[in-house]
């Protein structure tokens, strides 16, 4: 079903800001990350840390389902499809993985957080900061925008055959004889 002018412009305007909050909220991750890493205040790394799995929990994670959604959203309400480009299934793959890593990874933030709640001194350095994976959380969010923006060529098998098949059907009711 390909949505009207106005749906399909309200569905890009929601998975747009959902998806550039998405990139924002793990940059800001990523220097909270920084910050329990290079500290030397214990009061900062704590804080840093649970900062951290507030913003994990409360904005990233509802950022990247509604961004899933809306992206599903837009690839079965246009042209573009879900199965019909690499690009798009590549940034459906890569968005699903990167939503699944995530809320998988989110019970340890919080058990981090919860140790530097209670930690002090040298066992509140040795959490270190979560710059592993939201590092490479951050490079795939940036890859998937790239990709949404420049729309590489390169249609699946599926894509061909559905191309083909719309082809085929106009040009077949139109030779059709009328009675």
């Amino acid at each position: 079903m390909i949505l009207s002018s106005g749906a399909r412009k309200f569905a890009l305007a929601a998975h747009l800001t959902v998806s550039g909050g998405w990139i924002g909220a793990a940059v800001a991750y990523v220097a909270l990350g920084l910050a329990a890493v290079s500290s030397q205040d214990a009061q900062t790394a704590r804080g840093a840390w649970i900062a951290m799995e507030l913003t994990g929990w409360y904005v990233i994670v509802p950022l990247a389902l509604v961004s899933l959604l809306t992206g599903l959203v837009m690839a079965l309400g246009t042209k573009w499809g879900v199965f019909r480009y690499y690009w798009v299934l590549c940034s459906l793959v890569l968005t699903t993985l990167a939503t699944v890593v995530l809320v998988l990874h989110m019970p340890t933030v919080s058990a981090s957080a919860d140790v530097a709640r209670k930690a002090e001194g040298a066992e509140l350095a040795q959490l270190g900061g979560d710059l592993f994976h939201s590092g490479l959380g951050l490079v795939v969010l940036l890859a998937i925008q790239v990709l949404n923006v420049y729309k590489p060529p390169g249609m699946t098998r599926y894509g061909w055959r559905k191309q083909n098949e719309q082809r085929r059907t106009p040009a077949a009711q139109s030779t059709t004889p009328l009675p």
